[in-house]
């Protein structure tokens, strides 16, 4: 199994080749060689966790990273020497609790969201499909990347192939949208950039280990050494938030998210929403809150209020919009604010709910945009003006629209519902000591406006679907457009792509533990340092940290 990761990253960029063997003209066998090629990583995806749940069944305990492949890249530990010491980059990679899921994400909707284009391309197939390949490898690569340059060399990557897709097949401000994704995300990526290098400076300078590394679990051993002071992780943690929050989007640096998912194609937003902005998140949970404990501590109130800010903020205008793409890319932002907050919560159900947030988020309104994009194929509008009553014509669009809506605002029994539960119950029991950890930096004040997002992300969301599906039926002239094998309502290959999110979404929703049982013991390990031994002598068991949660919050 040693070698599996690295087979699940570089697959994709092998696939690119077959795609070349045919014809430009030739779109049925280069879109079903592109499929075949994602399909197969998928199932190999599926192997990465049997394996990660394999390896750690056998050591008897979750939280520590599994499936492992270092080489080193540039220098190594043998070559170091009292005068000189030694640099020590390496192609590092492994997964843990947290990401053998995002990895699995990332693998289960690429061959997706290529399904979904097959009726949407006509033009330049063999280098859309190529694209969406190799933007498949960055994004498995940036969750597998267990050095830190790599994860940046990963994270940088991923800008390349989204900025063509955006730029080449995306609307009629697709240069606009393109250009501004990038400027952001680089300007941000620049300082974290200069963060990563500097941090792998002060632990050589510091440290004892005479070595240059940007190895992470070296990096965990220095912070838990207490090598990087107070005055250094502050400077650290803006260091890598402007990168981080640039790519979530938090708020005020959300801007470029609405204009590049409305000009997007629809393959392109699906990943952008459901796997792409992850990558912020996770930087925030796999760097910022473990390697800068105290900073995370310090600043964790003013995250929280950028984050609420952002929460509600993104709402009020999701309200007010008229595109429905639009909507639905607001609706990110106010959502994946309640990861950020449920994360500087700093308590094992918070980060816990972020995650499952995460995931949640990357199913649901990745299966959003697939719909609004089968709309769009048919009636090429998505103003709600020119579009509604389509529930009529259109029962199984209008089952699935009204299911993933249900989805994104949390109702129960769906998968929406336990990341914002966990989220806010970790939120507004931040100031209280009931999971072994210090007592956290948050608490009801900061849970309270946070929930009033949930409310009016029901709001705007269900007056999206009352618009589209509901009333009198309205139609552009000379629509629907059933050129292309479409049919009035969903084809069957339509159906076939929904179908697998949305039974991921009822199993989560039913047994969320299937997941956070290897979620919270990698929360506990490797975002709080705390071994097992620290959880026992709380009476809190890692396995069952979340059932603890609940049942001690009031002893």
């Amino acid at each position: 199994m040693g070698s599996v990761l690295t087979v699940l990253i570089f697959l994709p960029l092998v696939g690119v080749l077959p795609i070349y063997l045919w014809r430009e003209d030739d779109r049925k066998h280069i879109g079903m060689t592109a499929l075949g090629v994602s399909l197969i990583t998928a199932v190999i995806g599926v192997v990465v966790l049997a394996g990660y749940l394999g390896e750690t069944s056998s050591k008897g305990h979750y939280g520590g990273f599994c499936l492992e492949t270092q080489v080193h890249w540039v220098g190594s530990p043998e070559e170091a020497s009292a005068e000189l010491g030694a640099l020590e980059i390496s192609y590092h990679i492994g997964v843990d609790g947290i990401s053998v899921w995002l990895v699995l994400l990332t693998a289960l909707l690429s061959p997706i969201v290529i399904a979904s284009s097959f009726t949407a391309i006509r033009e330049r197939s063999r280098e859309y499909y190529a694209l969406m390949l190799i933007l498949q490898a960055g994004m498995t690569g940036a969750f597998c990347a267990l050095d830190l340059l790599l994860f940046y060399v990963f994270f940088e990557f991923t800008l390349i192939p989204l900025y063509l897709i955006i730029g080449i097949w995306g609307g009629a401000e697709r240069r606009r949208a393109a250009n501004k994704f990038f400027i952001y995300t680089v300007a941000g990526s620049v300082l974290t950039f200069a963060g990563i290098l500097y941090l792998g400076y002060y632990g050589y300078a510091h440290g004892d280990t005479g070595i240059l590394t940007f190895d992470l679990p070296k990096l965990y051993a220095l912070v838990q050494a207490g090598v990087i002071p107070d005055h250094v992780q502050w400077w650290l943690f803006l260091a890598l938030f402007a990168g981080f929050a640039i790519k979530v989007p938090l708020f005020p640096f959300h801007t470029w998210l609405p204009l590049a998912h409305t000009e997007a194609p629809t393959a392109g937003s699906a990943l952008l929403a459901g796997v792409l902005l992850k990558l912020g998140t996770y930087g925030f949970l796999r760097f910022s809150l473990p390697l800068l404990p105290s900073a995370s501590m310090a600043l964790a109130p003013f995250m929280a209020v950028v984050a609420i800010v952002g929460i509600i903020y993104a709402a009020l205008v999701a309200w007010v919009q008229t595109d429905v793409k639009k909507l639905v890319a607001y609706s990110s932002v106010s959502h994946l604010g309640f990861c950020v907050l449920g994360m500087f919560s700093l308590k094992i159900a918070g980060v816990s709910g972020a995650v499952l947030y995460m995931l949640n988020h990357g199913l649901s309104t990745a299966a959003l945009f697939l719909v609004i994009g089968m709309i769009y194929e048919r009636y090429h509008t998505r103003e709600m003006s020119e579009i509604g009553g389509l529930a009529r014509p259109m029962p199984w669009m209008a089952f699935f629209l009204v299911f993933f809506t249900l989805s994104s605002i949390g109702l129960p029994g769906l998968n929406g519902f336990w990341g914002e539960f966990l989220v806010l119950i970790g939120t507004a029991l931040s100031d209280t000591n009931y999971d072994g950890l210090p007592v956290g930096p948050l608490g009801f004040a900061y849970a309270i406006p946070a929930a009033s997002g949930i409310i009016l992300g029901a709001i705007y969301m269900l007056w999206m679907c009352q618009r589209v599906l509901f009333g009198p039926v309205v139609e552009p002239a000379n629509t629907p457009d059933q050129s292309g094998g479409l049919s009035r309502d969903l084809t069957k290959r339509e159906i076939g792509i929904l179908v697998p999110i949305a039974l991921l979404c009822v199993l989560i929703g039913v047994y969320p533990k299937s997941i956070q049982s290897s979620i919270n013991p990698t929360i506990a390990a490797n975002v709080f340092h705390q071994s097992t031994d620290s959880f026992a002598a709380a009476g809190v068991e890692p396995d069952l940290l979340a059932d603890a949660d609940i049942e001690e919050m009031h002893p």
